[in-house]
């Protein structure tokens, strides 16, 4: 049984990979993954405007007083001594490739082009294998248009690709008018691999106390269903990895993707609920069911049932809508 795999140029024992979270931002819990067989680890993004918080927050610390009394600056350690910035994050990379042999990939939300060039250099230095551009970014000015958003991608990995010769992948939105040209023209620009899709933050309201709710709802398999979709349709329209996101909470769905057309599928949700030994019945599911089925490797499930392969057979999307509409009453017994 052959479960190796190929996702953004690197070699992968199987398809199955710890997404960013806090669990892969921990060196233990690295290894702990790499024991129940994860293909690869992303690690939890790290995010500019955290790093420039925090800077800021030291040199206005370290400020305080000294004016009025300049040997305050004695209570201090040498800032040389003291880890601000992405120091700890570059560490992790360091450590978690000289600990582990899966593929440790970073993850970067950069805010201004000088951010994302600065540390995709140090990431990169540090020895990651792989880069994913987390561009978090939501186009709620409504002066903004759609083109200038799409260029604002476009222009981020044109200018890390410039800087770095690391493997990028781009995890995306869905948000796009026309999302396989994108990711068509994100690959152009200089991406291995498209990560399909993020999901962004989205607050629920307290009706008793009138206020936001801050709170993270985990994802679950019914969201499985807008990924397959463009997997289905990218899957060999575009030259580059597809990763599968979201949803993933058995071997179920990570068989799915692959049918689909994922290079790789992605988990985090899954893990956080079942820890980190989840990861190994992912995997051992998986296995199982090709065995059943006959499969000797994913390269021979991986798109059975992407449009490219089922092109000829396949009606069309409108036509196929507009049948399960007709059958649905009949189907659930409304007509009873």
């Amino acid at each position: 049984m052959n479960l190796a795999t190929r996702y953004m140029g690197l070699s992968l024992q199987n398809p199955l990979i710890a997404s960013a979270s806090p669990l892969t931002g921990e060196l233990d819990a690295i290894r702990r993954l790499e024991d129940a067989e994860a293909g690869a680890v992303v690690l939890p993004s790290i995010f500019e405007e955290q790093i420039r918080a925090e800077q800021e927050r030291w040199e206005r610390l370290t400020a305080a007083g000294t004016e009025s009394f300049p040997e305050a600056l004695t209570y201090f350690p040498d800032p040389s001594a003291y880890r601000v910035g992405p120091d700890r994050y570059l560490e992790l990379i360091r450590e978690a490739v000289e600990a582990v042999d899966i593929p440790i990939v970073a993850s970067l939300n950069g805010v201004t082009s000088e951010g994302w060039i600065s540390y995709a250099q140090g990431i990169e230095e540090a020895g990651a294998d792989g880069l994913e551009l987390n561009i978090y970014f939501l186009a709620t000015d409504l002066s903004e248009e759609g083109q200038a958003v799409e260029e604002r991608y476009l222009q981020i990995v044109r200018t890390v690709r410039a800087e770095v010769s690391l493997p990028l992948a781009v995890k995306l939105l869905p948000a796009f008018s026309s999302l396989g040209n994108m990711a068509r023209r994100l690959i152009e620009a200089g991406a291995q691999a498209l990560v399909l899709f993020n999901r962004f933050y989205q607050p629920e309201i307290d009706l008793a106390a009138l206020r936001l709710v801050d709170d993270l709802v985990l994802s679950h398999r019914s969201q499985t269903r807008l990924p397959l979709f463009w997997i289905r349709h990218l899957r060999g329209q575009i030259d580059g990895s597809l990763a599968a996101s979201s949803g993933v909470e058995s071997a179920r769905e990570a068989i799915q993707y692959l049918l689909a057309g994922a290079d790789v599928v992605m988990t985090t949700s899954a893990l956080l609920r079942e820890g980190i030994p989840h990861m190994k019945r992912l995997v051992g599911g998986l296995r199982d069911w090709m065995e059943e089925h006959g499969f000797v490797s994913v390269d021979a499930i991986r798109g059975l049932l992407s449009r490219e392969h089922l092109a000829k057979t396949e009606p069309a999307a409108r036509a196929r809508y507009i049948d399960i509409l007709q059958r649905y009453p009949a189907e659930q017994g409304l007509w009873d």
